[in-house]
């Protein structure tokens, strides 16, 4: 059922615009989503989970980069389903070329390497790696983004909006801090790792 707010005769639906602490839970949501998924990731690769260079287990950038599509592209309509994927895509591996460029240039170390995977674009992007996660945010910006929104702003209390205001709050510290972390000492944020050993 199409929401009222969404226009037809446009290529994406426009964007509701929701108060600050429905952002920030969103964001908050997201940037848990990012810790989880990159964890999970590391541990089909590499058969570890780590702290992914953080204290708490959000990553900022993932809830900064898909509230921030929303706000820019809307959500997909399922005509154009394929031109917002192409535009994720786009703006996934520059924004992944962007950063990992600016941590080795601020903190002098290369955040994370790509070189290993085939069809790279520098170290810090490659096609299938953009392939995959501009999969995962435009299939989230599809079926889950508007629906968790919604539900946010019809169900949150009034003590849910000020947890989701002070977690947001506690997040972009740490992201400083601990990128602050990283370029004195030239090297990741790892404070844990575990080891994991699947038994089949």
């Amino acid at each position: 059922m199409e929401i009222i707010w969404k226009r037809k005769d446009e290529l994406f639906y426009r964007p509701k615009i929701y108060d600050l602490p429905e952002v920030f839970a969103m964001t908050a949501l997201v940037s848990l989503l990012g810790f989880i998924v990159e964890n999970f990731w590391m541990l089909t690769r590499s058969g570890f989970i780590d702290n992914r260079n953080m204290n708490l287990p959000f990553l900022l950038g993932y809830g900064v980069a898909v509230v921030g599509m929303y706000l820019l592209l809307g959500t997909p309509k399922k005509g154009h389903f394929l031109l917002y994927y192409s535009i994720v895509f786009f703006l996934v591996s520059i924004g992944e070329i962007a950063l990992g460029f600016t941590v080795e240039k601020v903190c002098g170390f290369y955040y994370w390497d790509y070189t290993c995977l085939p069809m790279h674009l520098t170290r810090y992007t490659s096609l299938f790696t953009s392939l995959g996660f501009s999969a995962i945010i435009t299939f989230f910006m599809y079926y889950c983004y508007e629906p968790v929104m919604e539900f946010l702003h019809n169900h949150m209390t009034k003590r849910g909006r000020r947890i989701f205001v002070a977690v947001f709050v506690l997040m972009v510290i740490d992201f400083f801090y601990s990128f602050h972390v990283m370029r004195v000492v030239g090297d990741l944020n790892k404070t844990w790792k575990i080891y994991v050993n699947f038994i089949f």
